[in-house]
């Protein structure tokens, strides 16, 4: 792709890039599930409530449990997509390239969104040609109040630009986030390296590598009841992932600075053992797949960091 100098914290080299989008400019929705039926079933009656009628495709990583029994008898009219294997986020992929939509929210078993946001988000796509991505406003749990990333993402440093709506990120809450098919797919998508958990940076990081914007709209609103149950090595998932998005995309001394540290952790911390060891297993595959982000983005990237651009 061609690109003129950006400004120090543009997110696309070239507003003027013309990116192609499939014809049909209805909006789906897809959900990656794996053994939690009870969750699923709720999220699916508030999805199939709303005044959009989106059509929902349920992505099934391998489920033990009876989620696919419960979907045929309940849910008949959901299309599932079966894996033999749990895909982990690129389960998400297969849910994309089973629409045929031109823009796909993404919600998760214990997600759903508000009435009107997915036609909100339909509109700003529709209006903004370089919007790649948008990432909501997420009330969590039965008092609804709000995640602390919404603050997060709303005070970003990056600010607005002039043809997009809301405020450029490079970070999102997968579960509360609507992506233009073609954006998504043209960048591959969520990255099989990372699987789950802190997954979301490196798609941001893609997409802006692309000339997409990704920005935070706090008038489209998502809903999200995650399990108070801990999960068991998430903590661990999300120090790797973290840590393998600098291997993969970032300057290989601050991948390196950063690996020290976690090395430094794991003297006196578990997670931090854990974390090292999965990273340091996917390294080299990590060193095949990278692609450093592009000056203008890399500058981006250290604003968000704190370091000086």
């Amino acid at each position: 792709m061609n690109q003129k100098p950006p400004p120090d914290l543009a997110l696309n080299p070239d507003p003027s890039t013309n990116h192609s989008t499939n014809p049909d400019s209805s909006l789906g929705v897809v959900i990656a599930t794996r053994n939690r039926a009870d969750s699923l079933v709720r999220t699916l009656r508030h999805l199939l409530d709303l005044p959009e009628r989106p059509e929902i495709v349920v992505v099934d990583n391998a489920s033990t449990d009876d989620t696919r029994s419960r979907l045929a008898r309940d849910f008949p009219d959901v299309r599932v997509v079966a894996l033999p294997r749990n895909r982990g986020a690129l389960a998400r992929t297969d849910g994309v390239r089973a629409l045929r939509t031109r823009y796909v929210a993404f919600s998760d078993d214990d997600s759903w969104w508000a009435p009107g946001a997915l036609k909100q988000a339909a509109e700003l796509m529709d209006a903004y040609p370089r919007l790649g991505l948008v990432s909501a406003r997420t009330l969590v749990g039965p008092d609804e109040g709000p995640d602390p990333l919404n603050d997060v993402l709303a005070t970003s440093p990056l600010g607005p630009a002039g043809d997009l709506p809301g405020t450029q990120v490079l970070g999102f809450l997968a579960c509360a986030s609507v992506v233009r098919r073609s954006a998504y797919l043209e960048v591959g998508g969520f990255h099989p390296l990372l699987f789950f958990g802190g997954e979301e940076t490196l798609l941001a990081y893609d997409l802006a590598a692309h000339g997409w914007g990704v920005t935070h709209c706090p008038d489209v609103v998502a809903h999200h009841h995650p399990d108070p149950a801990p999960r068991g090595g998430r903590p661990a998932r999300l120090r790797r992932n973290e840590l393998l998005t600098l291997w993969l995309r970032r300057p290989l001394p601050h991948a390196l600075a950063r690996t020290r540290r976690l090395a430094a952790e794991a003297r006196r911390d578990p997670a931090a053992r854990q974390a090292l060891r999965q990273t340091l297993a996917r390294l080299p595959a990590a060193l095949r797949a990278r692609r450093p982000l592009p000056p203008h983005l890399e500058r981006a990237a250290r604003t968000l960091d704190g370091a000086p651009a």
